[in-house]
């Protein structure tokens, strides 16, 4: 039995996103996303440093101009196998908005979203 660490809720996301890091430049899958971080599928063969500082981009759409686009600064958590926990560093007011939103709509519930992003926030201002 594990036990689980989680103060935020992770919702399923199946989506292309690109992870930058200092090394390269890879498209992966979105496994699931949350206000703290992201799960990567990366592609085969690659596998980066943990402790790595990387960007993700994850476009919200098609990849029209002007599509709405989440972007996080983070770092490699950890790399398992073909799978990249990243936990988000810094991210713009923008991509926080379409990330809360878009965890509001899977979650299904608005109230549960909103008591994550003060959880968040208080996190954020201890640290």
């Amino acid at each position: 039995m594990t036990l689980e660490r989680r103060q935020f809720a992770r919702v399923a996301f199946a989506s292309g996103a690109e992870l930058i890091t200092t090394q390269d430049r890879l498209h992966c899958q979105v496994v699931d996303i949350s206000l703290k971080g992201v799960l990567l599928q990366l592609p085969a063969g690659v596998s980066p440093q943990p402790g790595m500082p990387c960007l993700v981009s994850l476009p919200l759409g098609h990849a029209t101009e002007g599509a709405a686009v989440i972007a996080m600064a983070g770092e490699l958590a950890h790399v398992e196998q073909d799978h990249a926990g990243i936990i988000c560093r810094s991210i713009d007011l923008e991509s926080i908005t379409h990330l809360r939103r878009l965890i509001e709509v899977n979650l299904g519930d608005p109230n549960a979203s909103e008591r994550e992003l003060k959880a968040l926030i208080a996190a954020a201002s201890l640290g």
